[in-house]
């Protein structure tokens, strides 16, 4: 596979392309997106489905200009899908035959089964394993559907049914009562689609979530992976069918969707009702993904290998060159965790969270050593994108933060409250990673000293007979130690 590689999904409202970089084998980052609200389905769908010479013009435009980009990245690849606009114009060739010859650029159309497999193998790679879940990209031609169960998608379904098509055939005549029963009678072709969870994929479910999160002043800027009760995104659905152009700004809707966002709300609307799933997740990768994921893992059947994490794998390219440390502090952290965390009564869960935050601490230190735990705080916040929840983000980039410092501050805590454990689980998480980086402060080559631990003590014992561990005994020392906790070394 190319190390840069493009990819360049034409929906019918918008032409997107994404390019990125490997870092290594499975592991990759974003270089640069662009995007342009080039509505190739404008009045196509009241002409019988042909596309339109200004629609097409723009996309042809805003085509050429992302091959140029492409080109300015040195991208070895450009992959091009496109989906219902020209999956269902009868005068597609036109516009896929100019395309190829003028800018030598082939355009897949991809049928709507394949949408919605790309979709849906971007959502079971990236995003936190989902055992019971419905993904649901509305776009604006068409929606689709797929079952996901931990990383296995089945089911794939392409409905009729999208926020362009909606508003032309139905809402600019305002016939919403006609648009309502429409968008029933084809949700009648799902069937055994049940689950507790809809992951929500496209500008609709984005836009609307982006809302939410505006007014809830949801404390973490990440909207891929944002969590919302089926209560309160039917509430909101609700507020948006009712509201005017000014209710839809104070609704946090950008002007830019008004046009649209009401025929996408009314899509959710009938769904939410005949499906009956607990919680929504809001995706922010989809088709663009799918596809990349597909060619970047075609030999390992569209799943990243087990117990991977693309993420932290990139994180630890970008800025670990050597990795004895990162993961000694790793193996110490689980081991004193597995020790401890019956006596600090902490739930056997955080292991995961305490080992990933020690994986992941040292990467600070490669942009500024005397700042590294600030530098360390924001990479993860920002840059662990991929198949964490947002509280396991905001739990393992708070770790890192405080690590060999203090114990995080009231203002912290206050601002992230909904994201973090409670005050004593972050405490003593906090406690076991700065105890695990003292332990490791003389860097040996190999793990030199054993651990036990029996009532309330641990015992830290040199393997070599003779062996002194002074930093290590000095840095424990200078610790906020826990109460009845202590450690001879």
């Amino acid at each position: 596979m190319a190390k840069r590689v493009a990819v360049i999904d034409i929906g019918s409202n918008s032409a997107r392309m994404v390019v990125y970089e490997k870092s290594s084998r499975f592991a990759f980052h974003l270089l640069h997106e662009a995007k342009s609200k080039v509505r190739l389905s404008e009045n196509a769908y009241k002409n019988s489905g042909n596309l339109q010479a200004l629609p097409m013009q723009r996309t042809f435009d805003t085509l050429s200009d992302f091959i140029h980009i492409a080109n300015s990245f040195k991208a070895r690849k450009i992959l091009c899908v496109a989906t219902s606009a020209l999956r269902d114009a009868p005068n597609k060739k036109d516009f896929l035959n100019k395309v190829s010859k003028e800018l030598k650029l082939n355009i897949k159309v991809i049928e709507g089964s394949k949408e919605a497999y790309y979709g849906a193998i971007a959502c079971a790679n990236l995003l936190p394993l989902q055992t019971n879940a419905i993904s649901i990209d509305i776009g604006g031609g068409s929606t689709e559907f797929s079952i996901i169960n931990e990383k296995n998608v089945t089911n794939t379904i392409s409905l009729e049914l999208g926020t362009v098509r909606l508003k032309e055939l139905f809402f600019d005549k305002d016939k919403i009562e006609e648009a309502t029963a429409y968008i029933d009678s084809q949700l009648e072709r799902l069937e055994n689609f049940e689950a507790t969870t809809i992951i929500g994929i496209g500008g609709t479910f984005r836009a609307i979530s982006t809302a939410i999160m505006q007014q809830q002043k949801y404390p973490l800027n990440k909207l891929h992976g944002f969590e919302c009760s089926s209560i309160d995104f039917k509430d909101f659905i609700v507020s948006i069918l009712e509201a005017d152009e000014v209710g839809l700004s104070n609704l946090s809707i950008k002007e830019e969707r008004f046009d649209v966002i009401k025929p996408g709300a009314l899509i959710l609307s009938r769904l939410l009702k005949k499906l009956t799933a607990e919680k929504i997740i809001t995706s922010g990768v989809g088709v663009r993904e799918g596809v990349y994921l597909a060619d970047l893992l075609r030999g390992s059947k569209d799943k990243f290998p087990a117990n991977y994490n693309t993420s932290v794998k990139y994180l630890l390219d970008a800025y670990i060159s050597e990795n004895n440390y990162s993961n000694q502090l790793n193996l110490i952290s689980k081991k004193v965790f597995d020790l401890m965390h019956t006596h600090l009564n902490i739930d056997a869960s955080y292991r995961y969270e305490l080992g990933i935050a020690a994986k992941l601490n040292p990467i600070g230190t490669s942009i500024h050593f005397f700042s590294k735990n600030k530098h360390s705080y924001y990479l993860i916040q920002s840059a662990l994108e991929y198949g964490f929840t947002h509280s396991q983000i905001m739990l393992i980039a708070t770790l890192t933060k405080y690590a060999r410092i203090k114990l995080p501050s009231n203002s912290h805590i206050n601002k992230y409250a909904i994201l973090l454990p409670e005050y004593k689980t972050l405490e003593a998480l906090c406690y076991l990673l700065s105890l695990s980086i003292a332990l490791l402060s003389h860097r040996p080559l190999n793990i030199d000293f054993e651990l036990t631990f029996d009532n309330g003590v641990l015992k830290v014992v040199p393997i070599q007979a003779g062996k002194n561990l002074y930093l290590s005994r000095e840095s424990v020392k200078r610790l906020n130690s826990l109460t009845d906790l202590k450690v001879e070394i």
